[in-house]
């Protein structure tokens, strides 16, 4: 599956939405990437990973496939499936802060070879905080894959990153947004009733 398969496939399932949405970041875009519009649809998403892990190649040689909630989490329990490895998930902290932290037993030795896998960056809040999580845990942090970047490679990290598909998707601060100038109307994509 190359660039515009996976591009055509995410227009095929509902996933990549034009429009006037608020995104997580508090910015406005006119494009949205509905991943669980993908990511709820398992056959499709078992082929997403397995491309990803081929663009990985050898970076995906590691001990442990990492993901932040929610979406991170599907994709590292199926790549870490592949893959033959344990999966660990990077949950927000019960504090309510934008800390993430690992649960439920998850206990990562110094050390461990690791690969962060999210489903779409934007600003890459989520990765960096499960970035710093995992410098916590005292982690080798090997690569990052991502099925979207539409930073269109602007967001960078220490570690090397590799997504299925790169776009440069405008986003507008909410005073300068021309869409909310034009009474375009604001969708919230992901909030409880939008759809």
């Amino acid at each position: 599956m190359g660039v515009g398969a996976f591009l055509d496939e995410l227009r095929q399932l509902g996933a990549l939405k034009t429009g006037h949405f608020l995104l997580a970041s508090g910015r406005h875009s006119d494009q949205y990437i509905e991943k669980f519009e993908l990511l709820r649809q398992p056959q499709n998403t078992q082929r997403a990973c397995t491309r990803l892990i081929q663009e990985l190649g050898s970076l995906a040689d590691v001990d442990l496939v990492v993901g932040p909630t929610t979406g991170g989490i599907l994709l590292a329990f199926e790549i870490g499936r592949q893959l033959g490895l344990p999966a660990a998930y990077a949950e927000r902290a019960s504090d309510g802060s934008s800390e993430r932290v690992f649960r439920r037993g998850t206990t990562i030795k110094p050390g461990t070879r690791v690969l962060l896998v999210d489903d779409v960056l934007t600003t890459g809040g989520s990765v960096r905080e499960t970035l710093v999580a995992l410098d916590g845990a005292c982690a080798d942090v090997q690569a990052i894959g991502l099925l979207v970047d539409r930073s269109g490679g602007t967001v960078r990290f220490d570690a090397p990153v590799r997504s299925l598909v790169q776009l440069n998707i405008v986003t507008y601060a909410p005073a300068e947004c021309p869409f909310c100038r034009n009474g375009v109307p604001l969708g919230k994509p992901g909030s409880t009733g939008s759809r």
